[in-house]
């Protein structure tokens, strides 16, 4: 399936300052009875942002659009951990983000996301907390990502820090690609060698 090719990101960013976020916290086990990847937005962190009698918790970042905006989600170390379940990135992007900013990433989760057209960022520690930091003094405050060049800037400090991606997976996000969009740029490779092969 197509989707938007990844520009470069200038954003705000909402902070969710919590190591060790799990699967199930992204999107709790009793939302996954859907198969299609649209409305799994509504329950990210469902039991961060609402109460058990279903009332909004106002003051959870993700909620406070007064406060934080953007497509830039910061989280503590570890994030993504726990259950394989795909419906963790598809939630997030359902949602609006398209980058997720992190010191640690757990491996199912970072290829889950670059599989659905979501970007995780691994920063240092170092410069997660200064991230932390400048969002607390500027809630409104901007950060660049710049996929092409592998770049995260913090437009209040200056400072930037490269971050690794597979290059496939960087070509494929760039171009809106899926794994089979990919596949069907190669058709003329394919039948140029299927034709070699029959003489």
């Amino acid at each position: 399936m197509s989707r938007e090719k990844f520009v470069t990101i200038v954003s705000g960013a909402v902070p969710v300052n919590v190591e060790n976020i799990d699967t199930d916290q992204i999107i709790p086990a009793r939302f996954l009875k859907a198969t299609e990847r649209k409305g799994f937005g509504d329950n990210l962190f469902r039991d961060w942002r609402y109460t058990k009698d279903n009332r909004l918790i106002a003051d959870f970042p993700v909620n406070d659009r007064e406060r934080y905006e953007g497509t830039i989600l910061v989280a503590g170390y570890n994030f993504g951990c726990g259950s394989s379940r795909e419906h963790a990135a598809w939630a997030i992007y359902d949602y609006g983000f398209r980058v997720v900013v992190s010191s640690f990433f757990a491996d199912i989760f970072r290829n889950n996301a670059l599989n659905n057209g979501l970007l995780p960022i691994q920063v240092s520690e170092e410069f997660l907390a200064e991230i932390f930091r400048t969002i607390d003094t500027d809630n409104r405050a901007k950060f660049t990502v710049d996929l092409e060049n592998q770049t995260f800037t913090n437009q209040a400090t200056g400072r930037s820090e490269t971050f690794a991606i597979d290059g496939y997976k960087k070509e494929c996000l760039l171009k809106g690609y899926d794994d089979v969009d990919y596949l069907v740029t190669l058709r003329p490779e394919v039948e140029t060698f299927e034709r070699r092969q029959t003489r």
